[in-house]
């Protein structure tokens, strides 16, 4: 803190830009209940915890887990889990936002994309907010190298499961959803693009 006030770090955490966004824009605001789908250590829900907001989450690493429930003391432990995006516990249309941030492109296949998919989904109430950022071939064709399916090796190194445009539309189709936002991608200096999806559940 400076001089009593806390710092823009310990104000919002890690919480990514495209998301800070939908807070500017009142698409998530108070008295909203949020799910947190693979939440990590909850970078992008300290902003949301400090302002009351009801939170869930679920990680499929325990650990995680744990370091959100120090983050997060005053709420019930269950409000956490050891879960996947796929298979988790919480009840049907609880939620007002879904998050389910640089997660889908850890997909193994089209299954285990679609099944995270409706995982958070089905999570989510009619009128819900869904947001997603994940790695895609979109702008970035001549970065990748396609491996099997949809499978590539990225130019950072890595190797990921990743979206294009046309699929991205299939399944806003698919899910009877609508776009709150044309979807936008982000070329990160010629080493991966990432790609957010907002969708609004009808």
């Amino acid at each position: 803190m400076r001089g009593g006030m806390p710092t823009l770090q310990e104000q919002f955490g890690g919480i990514d830009i495209y998301l800070f966004d939908q807070l500017l824009r009142g698409n998530i605001s108070q008295g909203m209940t949020i799910f947190d789908a693979g939440c990590g250590t909850g970078r992008n829900i300290v902003y949301l915890l400090r302002e009351g907001y009801e939170v869930f989450g679920v990680d499929p690493d325990p650990r995680a887990i744990d370091a959100v429930h120090r983050l997060a003391p005053h709420l019930p432990a269950d409000n956490f889990r050891a879960e996947t995006a796929e298979a988790h516990s919480f009840p049907d249309r609880f939620a007002d936002v879904v998050i389910i941030n640089a997660v889908l492109h850890f997909a193994r296949d089209d299954d285990h994309f679609h099944a995270m998919l409706r995982g958070c989904w089905r999570a989510l109430k009619p009128g819900g907010l869904f947001f997603s950022r994940i790695a895609s071939t979109i702008g970035a064709e001549g970065l990748v190298r396609r491996l099997h399916d949809r499978w590539h090796a990225m130019a950072d190194g890595t190797e990921r499961y990743l979206v294009d445009e046309a699929m991205l539309m299939q399944a806003t189709n698919d899910l009877g959803a609508q776009l709150v936002d044309p979807i936008k991608t982000t070329v990160v200096q010629n080493l991966r693009s990432m790609t957010t999806w907002v969708l609004r559940k009808k």
